[in-house]
């Protein structure tokens, strides 16, 4: 890759943007709901100090390291590491781990649309009243009916991945840049009002209780795995989102603080998410453990059983949409670039080329949720279960270790000095002792236990 190549992308004028860019990518899908519940079933306020812990000694670390390739190399995942391999003179073959993490987000898309499709359909339903007055076992009819109509599925599916693809279609700037002004500020609104009802017609103290006592007979071994694993995934880290949105950021940014102010408003966001679930969820006598179940089965019950619970069950599940659409710009915005500068193709047609197979694999996850009659031995959400369970167990920190491996132990220091020179040498080298001897046996582990586990 020629130095002329570099920056050929596009790129963001402020730090703010590439913060808010990188917030809107860190806040998942799971941000909504699975850390609330983890907390609750595994000791409570032991359980989010240790996330809290792994957070600072594993996530960030290895966020700050997928930034300064982006941040040096400027360019796709693959070609930002074949060019920093160069300069460390080691071999282009790194460049496949930006390959492999680019194949990691599009998997990791294909099953993403498929959720945000339920919960623009969710979004429907509330403003018309489906769950007004409506059962436990009313709502869970509800969500069945939805995954057996696999055309309903993949309507609301395909309407969310065009919302996605015209996004990264506008480019780095009038696209992604512009879209995350404004879907940061409407995810704080949305859960702060969101927060205020659950207030005012949940049960506080029960909810408290559950995510926020200590509850030591709770907080087990296991507990820190789950804690370690939460912390992993919540910053998005394995799908090349760090790499291309360093890329992009402003030249002389202080990378380890832009990151910190990233894990901390994606902690703060899902604390809140938690305060604005489980009070309703508790109010009405729902299991809080209920997995996808507790988004569209148990959450749809107690917003159609409160108060004027259909106007802000409908701004939950834009909550949903938008948390969605965030994280779904940002895993196909690594693809799209590696094609861009793989092929030599416009934005346009690389936008179209992921847009294509992203689409037939969410038709073949909306179809398998069908009846039997419809894929036979692919029915019952086989394939989507096991996508999730291959990206998260297995890829994901595949690509987290390589990572850790190539800029920890790999890439030269004075590289790596040069893009972060903003910060202190005792924040350089504290950053490199962590990603070396805490993040990368940390990963490791947490790969053998998935592995052994599976």
């Amino acid at each position: 890759m020629s130095t002329a190549h570099r920056g050929e992308l596009g790129g963001w004028q402020s730090r703010t943007t590439f913060v808010l860019a990188l917030s809107a990518s860190a806040v998942g899908l799971g941000n909504i709901w699975r850390f609330s519940y983890l907390a609750g079933e595994n000791g409570g306020g032991p359980f989010v100090l240790t996330y809290l812990l792994c957070l600072v000694l594993v996530a960030v670390p290895v966020m700050i390291a997928e930034v300064v390739i982006g941040t040096h190399g400027r360019g796709s995942p693959p070609m930002a590491i074949r060019w920093t391999a160069d300069r460390s003179m080691l071999s282009r073959g790194w460049m496949l781990l930006g390959v492999l993490a680019c194949f990691t987000g599009l998997l990791v898309l294909c099953y993403y649309v498929v959720v945000a499709g339920w919960a623009v359909d969710y979004a429907w339903l509330m403003q018309a009243g489906e769950f007004g007055s409506a059962s436990a076992a009313d709502a869970g009819a509800i969500f069945g009916q939805l995954l057996e109509d696999p055309p309903r599925l993949i309507y609301w599916q395909s309407l969310f991945l065009l919302l996605v693809a015209a996004v990264v279609a506008l480019g780095v700037r009038i696209g992604i840049g512009l879209v995350v002004w404004l879907l940061v500020p409407v995810m704080m609104v949305l859960l702060l009002v969101l927060v205020k009802f659950a207030f005012d017609n949940g049960d506080i103290a029960a909810a408290q209780e559950f995510l926020f006592s200590v509850k030591l007979i709770d907080f087990t071994p296991e507990a820190v795995l789950t804690a370690l694993g939460q912390a992993f995934f919540t910053l998005g880290i394995g799908v090349g989102t760090g790499i291309s949105y360093g890329a992009y950021a402003p030249e002389r940014i202080p990378v380890g603080r832009s990151v910190m102010a990233v894990a901390i408003f994606d902690s703060v966001l899902t604390l809140l998410a938690g305060l604005a679930i489980f009070p309703l969820l508790f109010a009405h006598n729902m299991e809080p453990g209920m997995g996808v179940g507790l988004l569209f089965v148990g959450l749809p019950y107690a917003f159609g059983n409160s108060m004027q619970g259909e106007v802000f069950g409908t701004l939950f599940f834009v909550l949903v949409v938008v948390t969605a659409l965030g994280s779904a710009i940002a895993l196909m915005e690594p693809i799209t670039t590696a094609l861009m500068q793989r092929l030599r193709v416009r934005r346009i047609i690389a936008v179209l080329m992921v847009t294509a197979v992203v689409w037939l694999g969410g038709v073949v996850l909306a179809i398998s949720f069908a009846p039997d009659g419809y894929i036979g031995p692919l029915a019952e959400g086989g394939p989507f279960r096991w996508l999730d369970r291959i990206t998260s167990a297995v890829l994901l920190p595949v690509v987290a270790l390589f990572t850790a491996v190539l800029v920890g132990w790999r890439l030269r220091p004075e590289i790596l000095r040069v893009e972060l020179y903003r910060e202190s040498t005792l924040f350089f080298s504290l950053w490199r002792l962590l990603l070396r001897y805490i993040a990368t046996p940390a990963i490791a582990l947490m790969l053998v236990m998935a592995l052994l586990a599976g």
